[in-house]
């Protein structure tokens, strides 16, 4: 087991340097353009921010889950192909690698996609749900 964690980490940090590295920016910056959109219209509409409702409600998690999927899924499954697409390139072009690893691109993708919307889609409601109140308490 420590053999198999020790080669994931090897791995995904080789993952940061060399061909297609500029997906580590990208993938991150369309999941946090999806928590911003997704952030201001908690915050319009008054509804609880996304990972404080996960983590209270008792048993809608699974709508809360593909209310979330509908925003970060797509750039999951284009972090999952592009590491795919990476690994394969790896594999059979620079021929550094013998095998694939198919869970690495999944945590790859989940480290691209779902830990920055989760992120930033809270902070962002609380945001935008305090300047507004700020603005209101302004104008009256």
């Amino acid at each position: 087991m420590p053999d198999l964690l020790n080669r994931i980490w090897e791995n995904l940090a080789e993952r940061t340097g060399g061909p297609m590295n500029l997906r580590f920016f990208l993938q991150p910056a369309m999941a946090i353009f999806f928590a911003i959109r997704e952030g201001v219209s908690d915050a319009k509409n008054n509804r609880v921010p996304y990972l404080w409702k996960f983590a209270t409600s008792k048993g809608d998690r699974k709508n809360i889950v593909k209310e979330g999927w509908k925003d970060f899924g797509k750039v999951f499954i284009i972090a999952t192909i592009l590491d795919i697409v990476y690994q394969l390139f790896v594999i059979y072009r620079a021929k550094t690698e013998n095998r694939f690893y198919p869970l690495e691109s999944l945590i790859i993708a989940f480290a691209l996609s779902v830990i920055p919307y989760i992120l930033f889609r809270g902070p962002v409601s609380r945001l935008v749900r305090m300047f507004v109140r700020k603005n209101k308490s302004e104008q009256t």
